[in-house]
This record gives structure tokens, C-alpha cells and sequence, in this order.
């Protein structure tokens, strides 16, 4: 069975890159029947940030891809959270230890802070590995009996010993082989000081222990491959397939996509508001739409049809289309997804979504909100809309456009206001179209006269919705009231 895993950090808020990370592993678990697990990469306790957690397992329940196994769920392979595994890498890191693959190491930050600026200024750049290893204070370079006298002073780390001179081989199903001399590579650490495991080494202990058959996972982690790859080697485990995705970069210029490009240009970067700043949940995406967009952020489905549902995207979801090359990130096409998602929405359910949205609807208009909702939802972009374009059921327009007016200047206001208002009067407003048809063709005035003018002084311009639709919704007392006003107006 295929078994995926999305393994955040808690040190802030998930990134859309990291959502969209989350996504395709759980569209490749659905894909192949296989099973989405989320394991909290909290190793660096200096950087958790409270919170962070909660805030990863809400975004994921907003979107409505929650994982099979969790720090909450459980599941047979935990512990899910890393801080909680440190025996089993304990106990994996002495095997390597015992085995030759890896050593201590007892450098102060001075002498390798000397070491670093002599290499960068000689060879343009320093590494620690099978060229220099024994140049330094490590068990390598000590007695047995001075490692273990050093072992009990506690400022040790442990190494990857990389042999010298080999050629390291890994596959990526996106990018194909990947290939470096092992000369070009570090003996990485492995275990920090303070006793926990660095991302490589419990990254790789626990993707096999949870027996991952796929890790997917950002772009920015491939130059860790050949590394992970050595540590499978070094375990003499097979190590799982590899996808690396591309980067979502910034809509100009170059870089991936940060939180100062949302903060300069005005759009968010996390799925949902995290203290002050508001993700895309508080901003009137709808979750469906958010996914449906980022999904589309390195993936080329074969189909014409850009709007998918989740379902979808689980069916349709193909490694072979994730592309190599970064995606630029649009937020005007994200907005237009999700203004074709509200539109296809009926107005019980955007109700039931976001009744917030529509309490004050709701307290006057009682069960017309729903034709309300019906009547404005296709002009919505985001759901924040609906307030905005629903305001003129609420109150009386307080001004009116001015480029409106002028456009209507040409005809005789007050007149037109006078017939619009008799009409209102005489009518029902289910029939008040005919009405203003029968008063234009006896007082020479045609029907755009009428609707225009009526349109402005109950909305305050000439756009919106079906007009007879709000009239109708409105009432005869609000009509005439609103008709009144701009008659006042026109008069001064």
C-alpha cells in the first residue's frame, strides 16, 4: 500500500506552498488507495512556535484534507510527533555509530569559524567531510579512551562519515537521476548538541520506520538527496520513491512567493488568519477553490476544464503531469476560481457556509435571504462581496454616482422620477415593467429611461442585479421612499 506523509515544522503559520505541498500527498494517497500521514517535524525546539500546530491541523480540516494518521489520530507508527521518537533515534544513531557510518565530534564553534574563514578565503568555500575530517577533533582523530572522556563532557555532535570519491546516485519521479560526486557533500550532522536528531537523520529514520513508500516534498529539499540517499545506504534500507515539487514563485520578478510579497502586493499566503495577518479562509476563498487553484501550481492536469472539485483532483491527479519548472503565482486567477465556485453554489448552502456573512440580511429580510444571496451570488469574486453588494437591501443609498447622473442628465429627471412613482403607486411590482412601458409610450419616454433612473435612485448607480428582482425584495414603501429622495434631490 502507497503511504505518504506531509511532515511540517511548527515555527509559524503553513505557507501555501506548504498547503499545496499537504494537497498533492493527499491526492496521491487517494489516487492509489494509499494512506496520507502528517508527522510534526518539532526537533528544533528553539524555533516551535506555540500554536503552529493547531494552526497546521485546522488549516488542513478548513480545506477538507485531513490526514488517515496524526499527532491526534494516532495510528500504528507513531509517535507522530518527533520530539517524542528521541529513543528510537537513539538507538538508530548508535547502530550507524557501531557500524563505521558515523562519528563524534567534539569541535568548538571557534576553531570551526576558523576553519570556515581560511577554506572561503583559499577555496571559495568550506566543507566538512572526507577531505579535512581528519584534521579536526572527532573520534576519528582521538584515542578511544579520549572519546570517551570527551563523550562524558557532553559537547559532542555526530557525523555522517561520507566516504571520499564516490559517485552518489538517487531518482526523483519528477527530475529523473539525480547524481553527485561525494566530494561535493558534508559529513552532515546528524545529532545536535542538545541530544536531538537533525531533519536528515530523523527524517529518514522515521520515513522508513513509517514505512513511506513516497516522499513528496518541496523543491528546496533536493539538494538533500544524495545525503538521505547515504543514509539509506548506510542502513542498508531501500530507500522510498522521491518527488521534489517546483517552487510557487512571486507574481514578478524571481524567488518563490513570501509573506512580504502578500504583505507589498495585498493578497494573502496562508490558507487561514494567523494573529493579525488574514489568510484566504478570512479573505472569502472558499476551500475548494483555494485547492483547486494551487493544485494547478505545478500540475498540468489533461483536461480543458480548469474548475475541479476535490473528487475530482483525486481521480485525475498524475505524477507524470507535475511539472519541473517553477509556477508563477497568480491572485487574480485565484480569485476568478473562486468566483466561478461561489457561482455554482446554491444560495442555501453559501447560507449555511457563512452565516456571519448574512446575519443582518437575515434579521430583516427573514427567508428572502435566500433569493437575496440567488440574486447577487454570480457577481461575487470572494465571499467578503456579499456584504458589499447586498448593502443597498439594507440602507438607502446616501449618494449616488456621479458619472450615473450625468449619463442620465440628458432626460427630464424629475418627470421621469414623478411617472416612475405613479406607476409604483398604481401597480403591483410584479407588473411594474408594463407600467413603465404603457407611462413611456404616452408621455413619448422610452423604458431605459425609466429603468435607469429607477435603478439609480434605489441603488444609488447602474449597476447590480435584476432590478424588478430587488423591487420586488424592497417593497412598495421602500420604493416610493427611496423615488422621493432623489425627487428632492433633483429638485434642489
Amino acid at each position: 500500500m502507497e503511504r505518504v506523509r506531509f511532515a511540517p515544522s511548527p515555527t509559524g503559520p503553513l505557507h501555501i506552498g506548504g498547503l499545496r505541498t499537504a494537497l498533492f500527498n493527499y491526492l496521491y494517497a487517494r489516487k492509489h488507495g494509499g494512506i496520507f500521514v502528517l508527522r510534526v517535524e518539532d526537533t528544533d525546539q528553539n524555533r516551535k512556535v506555540d500554536n503552529s500546530e493547531a494552526y497546521i491541523h485546522e488549516s488542513l480540516a478548513w480545506t477538507g484534507i485531513s490526514p488517515d494518521e496524526d499527532p491526534i489520530k494516532g495510528g500504528k507508527y507513531g509517535p507522530y510527533r518527533q520530539s517524542e521518537r528521541k529513543d528510537i533515534y537513539q538507538k538508530h544513531m548508535l547502530e550507524l555509530i557501531e557500524n563505521g557510518k558515523a562519528y563524534y565530534a567534539f569541535d568548538s564553534g571557534e576553531a570551526l569559524g576558523l576553519a570556515r574563514e581560511k577554506d572561503e578565503k583559499e577555496k571559495g568555500g568550506f566543507k566538512y567531510n572526507a577531505q579535512n575530517r581528519m584534521l579536526f577533533d572527532n573520534s576519528l582523530t582521538n584515542s578511544k579512551e579520549e572519546t570517551a572522556n570527551k563523550l562524558k563532557e557532553g559537547n559532542v555532535v555526530i557525523r555522517l562519515k561520507v566516504d571520499a570519491d564516490t559517485e552518489v546516485m538517487a531518482s526523483d519521479l519528477v527530475r529523473g537521476s539525480v547524481r553527485v560526486n561525494s566530494n561535493e557533500l558534508e559529513d552532515k550532522i546528524l545529532m545536535k548538541k542538545d541530544g536531538m536528531p537533525t531533519y536528515h537523520f530523523a527524517n529518514v529514520v522515521d520515513d522508513y520506520l513509517m514505512k513511506i513508500t513516497t516522499v513528496i516534498r518541496g523543491e528546496e529539499w533536493l539538494p538533500s538527496l544524495p545525503i538521505h540517499q547515504l543514509l539509506y545506504d548506510a542502513f542498508g534500507w531501500n530507500p522510498p520513491k522521491f518527488m521534489h515539487l517546483p517552487l510557487i514563485l512571486n507574481p514578478s520578478g524571481k524567488g518563490k512567493l513570501s509573506k512580504r510579497d502578500g504583505d507589498k502586493n495585498g493578497y494573502p499566503v496562508f490558507p487561514i488568519q494567523w494573529n493579525e495577518t488574514l489568510g484566504y479562509r478570512e479573505s472569502g476563498f472558499l476551500p475548494e477553490a483555494h485547492l483547486n487553484y494551487i493544485a494547478q501550481l505545478g500540475w498540468s492536469p489533461k483536461r480543458e476544464e480548469e474548475l475541479m472539485t476535490l473528487a475530482v483532483m483525486e481521480k485525475e491527479f498524475d505524477v507524470a503531469n507535475v511539472q519541473k519548472g517553477g509556477a508563477r503565482f497568480d491572485f487574480e486567477k485565484a480569485k476568478w476560481i473562486n468566483q466561478q465556485h461561489l457561482a455554482s453554489i446554491t444560495a442555501d448552502e453559501l447560507i449555511n457556509r457563512f452565516p456571519r456573512i448574512v446575519e443582518s440580511l437575515n434579521d430583516v429580510y427573514g427567508g428572502k435571504t435566500v433569493t437575496i444571496v440567488d440574486l447577487v451570488k454570480e457577481r461575487l469574486v470572494l465571499m467578503n462581496d456579499l456584504e458589499k453588494a447586498t448593502e443597498f437591501f439594507l440602507k438607502d443609498p446616501e449618494d449616488y454616482d456621479e458619472k450615473a447622473m450625468k449619463r442620465i442628465g440628458k432626460f427630464d429627471i424629475k418627470t421621469v422620477l414623478e411617472l416612475i412613482s405613479e406607476s409604483v403607486k398604481e401597480n403591483e411590482l410584479s407588473e411594474l415593467k408594463d407600467a413603465f412601458v404603457q407611462k413611456g409610450e404616452a408621455n413619448g419616454i422610452g423604458l431605459g429611461a425609466f429603468m435607469q433612473i429607477t435603478r439609480i435612485a434605489i441603488v444609488g448607480g447602474l449597476s447590480g442585479p435584476e432590478l424588478f428582482s430587488i423591487l420586488e425584495i424592497l417593497g412598495k414603501d421602500v420604493t416610493l421612499r427611496r423615488l422621493e429622495r432623489l425627487i428632492n434631490i433633483t429638485t434642489l
